[in-house]
């Protein structure tokens, strides 16, 4: 018998005890794949899952999946098995998805909820793991450093090996292992991305005061750096199923309440913005549907942000409070999205055109019962990923995964200016790929850093807690990578529970795992990478030598982000110019430095092809004698015949000084163009 039950007489009493070799708490996409994994390995395996949803996000409403931004030849195993049966699935019933799983491109995943479901179900059924929800733990029993049972609401269950698959880090938390929650400071790891995350430059969303005069930009002078941790986590959000298919809508449920006052912010932002992006992402499915995602980056979120602190820590009752004001205001931000005047009507006719679906969540109104839980608790293991094991000290001896999703943080606060009159969103890291491709960094997540410290547990694997820091787990927290690693714990699992001796799992040797892991089809070697296309070589269109003044042409600046090369809009300086594609993430940043050797008066010039999608309200930061100074550059407005400049603005500048000018697509509402720079003096210039 693969599971064995035994009665334990206590006093007058009995209770059922549920006997297995492995137990796997959570199932989350890495608790479900722990739990195939490990029964694939010949142990018996009990998956207890809290609440009454399995699968986790990647069957609650997530159905884009962000494998697209990985090295997908490293993402196999389960999470491949799982998106091949998804595709068999629609291909059993004659419907052709936009992509095929056997080619490792970076098309879009995309799937419905209840098919991800059905294909979950059946994998766990196959594999006979013995699934069992709403069993929230109570207790635990320990017995030295060592777990034995675990005591729910429905039952006792013991088990040789526990892992903890939960997003919150449940099981270790009861168990006494060490674990830390928000954000490190810089200094703690020496990780530039850590601390907060102001906008730079940070553009003010609250747009006009409450008599209408105009508000003053925020610059990252006036608000931080700061360079201090905290106890936020980024914001959590729902993943909404969505149609406008008349025949399976469901128009939105009314919020129980109303308060315009809560959107004033996204009211007079709306206001301001000359063509404003959607506040949702929407991602298109099969079945005419759409996934909508918190849009990172956005001025106003789909999430409720800050409300998500505390979830972790609380109990059942206290997490299905947050669950539902997280619900309400969705509901009131859709309401005010679809309603209110200062939204665009373009905006307001899309989202009210679109409404839950009849076909999904059936069991709960067709609301998903899954929260977007980004971020928990993480543990204090025996190996802490940080910043530098992602971007320049990837390989490790112990691999057991790559992982490769960029360094990207939602946001985690919302903060107000020093004069308390300008919100802004703090706390994203925008992505951090590398330069010229589509996804991160590769990098190796090490057995150890799934592994607590053995004299607080020595029988517990906990995949997706796992022992990082904030800015790690930006990169670590999604799907593809939590698959992979909870395969990869639930072979170890098994694995540790055939060793007779009870040896401790820190003690697993690691190349029977490694041989295991392979059998399974994981990938443990770090890609070697095909290189990049070559850049088109354009004809040069305007000579940048032959133009009067200090001239730099798109190629002179420092760069960061995926500027895209074009050379289709004429003249243009050089061989062609970049564009951010529209992003307006922040992530799109070019840096120019001006020695200056003549004290003048200077006409500030920028080069770019005026057209009505591009960009109004361009950031552009200038520095000199450490003095900052931010203007906006809007680039819809026409040059004069025959100038490839227009000026915008005039600047004294002594001899000696070095003027550093930097361009950000940050927030910007349209196409960005860097194509040139000059700085002129006035004298010099025909009138």
């Amino acid at each position: 018998m693969r599971l064995l039950l035994a009665l334990l007489l206590c006093g007058t009493s009995q209770a059922a005890e549920l006997v297995s070799d492995v137990i796997v708490y959570g199932a989350t996409p890495a608790g479900f794949c722990a739990a195939i994994a490990a029964s694939r390995e010949g142990a018996s395996v009990t998956l207890l899952e809290p609440s009454n949803h399995i699968g986790g996000v990647n069957t609650g409403g997530l159905s884009f999946s962000d494998s697209n931004q990985t090295v997908r030849s490293t993402v196999m195993g389960l999470f491949h098995e799982w998106h091949s049966r998804i595709e068999a699935d629609y291909t059993a019933r004659g419907i052709t998805l936009p992509y095929q799983v056997s080619v490792k491109d970076n098309a879009h995943w995309t799937y419905e909820p209840h098919v991800a479901m059905r294909v979950t179900r059946q994998m766990l059924e196959e594999a006979r793991v013995l699934t069992l929800t709403a069993r929230p733990l109570t207790s635990v029993t320990l017995e030295d450093a060592r777990l034995t049972i675990l005591h729910t609401t429905d039952g006792s269950y013991r088990a040789k090996v526990f892992i903890d698959a939960t997003y919150e880090g449940d099981l270790m938390a009861m168990a006494g292992v060490s674990w830390t929650i928000g954000r490190e400071s810089r200094s703690d790891f020496d990780e530039s991305y850590a601390g907060k995350q102001y906008p730079k430059p940070q553009m003010p969303i609250s747009g006009l005061s409450a008599d209408g005069t105009a508000l003053p930009l925020i610059t990252t002078t006036d608000a931080g750096p700061d360079a201090s941790g905290d106890s936020n986590v980024m914001v959590y959000s729902f993943r909404l199923c969505l149609t406008n298919d008349p025949a399976n809508r469901l128009p939105f449920p009314t919020p129980d309440h109303y308060n315009p006052s809560r959107f004033e912010v996204a009211r007079r932002w709306f206001l301001q913005q000359k063509n404003p992006p959607l506040l949702w992402d929407l991602y298109p499915l099969p079945g005419k549907k759409f996934d909508a995602n918190n849009g990172i980056g956005k001025q106003f979120s789909m999430g409720l942000v800050g409300a998500c602190n505390g979830w972790s820590e609380a109990n059942p009752a206290t997490r299905a409070q947050i669950w539902e004001a997280h619900r309400q205001y969705t509901l009131e931000l859709y309401h005010f999205l679809t309603t209110d005047p200062a939204v665009p009507e373009k905006h307001r006719t899309q989202l009210a055109e679109l409404g839950l679906a009849k076909d999904e969540f059936p069991d709960n109104a067709h609301w998903s019962p899954q929260l977007y839980v980004r971020e928990g608790r993480r543990m204090k293991g025996l190996h802490i990923l940080t910043q530098k094991d992602i971007l320049t000290n990837p390989s490790k001896d112990d691999p057991i995964a790559v992982s490769s999703f960029p360094i990207d943080s939602h946001d985690c606060q919302r903060i107000a200016s020093p004069d308390g009159k300008t919100v802004v969103n703090e706390g994203t890291i925008f992505p951090v790929r590398m330069p010229g491709r589509k996804h991160g960094y590769p990098y190796h997540v090490p057995l150890r850093s799934i592994l607590p410290l053995a004299e607080e547990c020595e029988n517990l694997i906990v995949p997706v807690a796992l022992s990082c820091t904030h800015v790690a787990i930006s990169s670590i927290r999604v799907e593809p990578t939590w698959m992979i690693l909870g395969q990869s714990a639930g072979i170890a699992a098994a694995l540790a529970s055939k060793d007779d001796t009870r040896a401790p799992v820190q003690s697993l040797p690691y190349p029977t795992l490694r041989a295991r892991l392979l059998a399974q089809r994981q990938v443990l070697d770090l890609p070697t990478l095909p290189p990049l296309p070559p850049k088109p070589d354009h004809p040069t269109s305007i000579d940048p030598t032959t133009l009067p003044g200090l001239v730099r042409d798109d190629t002179d600046a420092q760069l960061s982000g995926p500027w895209v090369a074009s050379a289709n809009f004429k003249p243009h300086l050089g061989k062609g110019y970049l564009h951010d594609d529209q992003l307006a993430d922040g992530q799109c940043t070019a840096t120019f430095t001006f020695p200056i050797e003549t004290t003048a008066t200077y006409d500030l010039r920028f080069a770019y092809s005026p057209h009505e999608t591009r960009a109004t309200n361009i950031p552009v930061t200038l520095e000199t004698n450490g003095k900052k100074a931010t203007l906006l550059l809007d680039q819809t407005l026409p040059l004069s015949p025959g100038d490839p400049f227009r000026t915008l603005a005039q600047l004294d500048l002594k001899a000696g000084q070095t003027l550093t000018l930097t361009l950000s697509n940050q927030n910007t509402d349209g196409f960005v163009i860097l194509d040139g720079v000059s700085l002129v003096e006035s004298a010099t210039i025909d009138k």
